[in-house]
C-alpha cells in the first residue's frame, strides 16, 4: 500500500465517521415526526438508493441469487430486524434529547462485540478484554444505582448493532449487497406502515421535513459506501482506531450543539467505558506491531 493510498483510505474512513457523527443533526430535522415513522421512511427510501448502486456496479443478479438459499434469507431477515431496532432507537434518542446516551452506546459497541465473541462463538478473551468488559459492566451498574434504571438506549444501540455484526458474519454478502437485501426485507413492512398511517408524516410538516425523509436513504448509504472503500485499502487496526471518531463527534454534537446536560454520573460512566476502549485499542496496536515485526523477521530469514 502506497502512502497516497493510505491517506486516501484514512480520508474515506474519516468522511464516513464524520457523517455518522453528525447524524443526530440530520435526524433531528425530521421532528415532530415520531421515530417509528422516521424509521419506516428510512427503510423504504434506502431500498431504491442501494438498488441503483448495486445495479450500477453490475452486481444485481449475483446479489439476488443469494436469496435462493433459505438459510441465507433467515440470516438476512434477522440482520434486517437488528438494523430496524438500531435505527429506531437511535432516531428516538436524538429526537428526545438523549443523544449523549446514543454516543455512549457506540462507545460500548466494541466491548459488547468482544463479549458476544466470548459467549456466542467461544472465542478466547485476553485479560485486557475481560478488564474492558468488567469496566463497562461497572459503568452500567453506576447508572443503575444513580438513576434507578438501566441506560437502555445505550445498551439497546450497542447490543442490536453488535448482534447485527455477529449475524453478518454468517452472510456471504458485502456491506452494500447486505444493506440492499436488508432494505428489501424492511421495505414491504415500511411501505405498509406508511400507507396505513396516512404517509407517516409525509406532506404534513412542510417541504423541509419531506426532503429530509426522502433523502434518508442517501444519507444512510453514503457513509457506508465510503467506509467500505476505506476498508479495502486500510489495515483493520487503523479502521478500528478511526471507528471511535464517529461516537466522539456524536458526543460533541450532543453536548455543544444540542446542549444536552452532562452530569457527574455521565462523566464517570464515559470515563470507565473509555478506559476499557483505550486498553483494548493499545493492546490491539501492540499485537499488530508484534505481528508485523515477526513477519518481517521471518521474511528476512527466508
Amino acid at each position: 500500500m502506497t502512502q497516497a493510498g493510505t491517506a486516501k483510505g484514512i480520508l474515506l474512513a474519516l468522511i464516513a465517521n464524520f457523517i455518522w457523527g453528525i447524524a443526530a443533526l440530520y435526524w433531528i430535522q425530521t421532528k415532530p415526526i415520531g421515530p417509528v415513522d422516521v424509521m419506516a421512511h428510512r427503510a423504504l427510501w434506502t431500498l431504491p438508493v442501494t438498488f441503483f448502486i448495486v445495479l450500477f456496479f453490475g452486481r444485481l443478479s449475483e446479489t439476488l441469487a443469494l436469496m435462493r438459499s433459505l438459510k441465507f434469507c433467515f440470516w438476512i431477515a434477522l440482520a434486517a430486524l437488528m438494523l430496524t431496532i438500531n435505527w429506531g432507537v437511535y432516531v428516538f434518542a436524538v429526537t428526545n434529547e438523549r443523544a449523549t446516551e446514543a454516543s455512549l452506546g457506540y462507545f460500548m459497541l466494541p466491548l459488547l462485540t468482544i463479549a458476544l465473541g466470548v459467549f456466542m462463538f467461544g472465542e478466547r478473551p485476553k485479560p485486557v478484554h475481560i478488564l474492558a468488559i468488567l469496566l463497562a459492566i461497572i459503568a452500567v451498574l453506576i447508572q443503575l444505582v444513580a438513576y434507578g434504571s438501566l441506560p437502555w438506549v445505550s445498551l439497546t444501540l450497542a447490543m442490536s448493532f453488535a448482534l447485527y455484526g455477529a449475524i453478518r458474519k454468517q452472510i456471504s454478502a458485502d456491506s452494500m449487497q447486505g444493506l440492499f437485501l436488508e432494505s428489501l426485507c424492511m421495505a414491504p413492512f415500511a411501505a405498509i406502515w406508511i400507507l396505513s398511517h396516512d404517509g407517516a408524516g409525509m406532506g404534513v410538516h412542510g417541504l423541509k421535513v419531506d426532503l429530509f425523509l426522502l433523502c434518508a436513504g442517501a444519507f444512510t448509504a453514503a457513509p457506508l459506501l465510503t467506509y467500505v472503500a476505506a476498508t479495502r485499502v486500510l489495515a483493520l487496526s487503523t479502521i478500528g482506531l478511526l471507528t471511535y471518531v464517529g461516537p466522539s463527534i456524536q458526543l460533541i454534537v450532543a453536548l455543544f450543539v444540542l446542549k444536552e446536560p452532562i452530569t457527574t454520573i455521565t462523566i464517570a460512566t464515559f470515563g470507565l467505558v473509555w478506559l476499557g476502549v483505550i486498553a483494548v485499542t493499545v493492546e490491539a496496536g501492540y499485537s499488530a506491531r508484534k505481528l508485523r515485526k515477526f513477519r518481517t523477521e521471518t521474511s528476512q530469514k527466508l
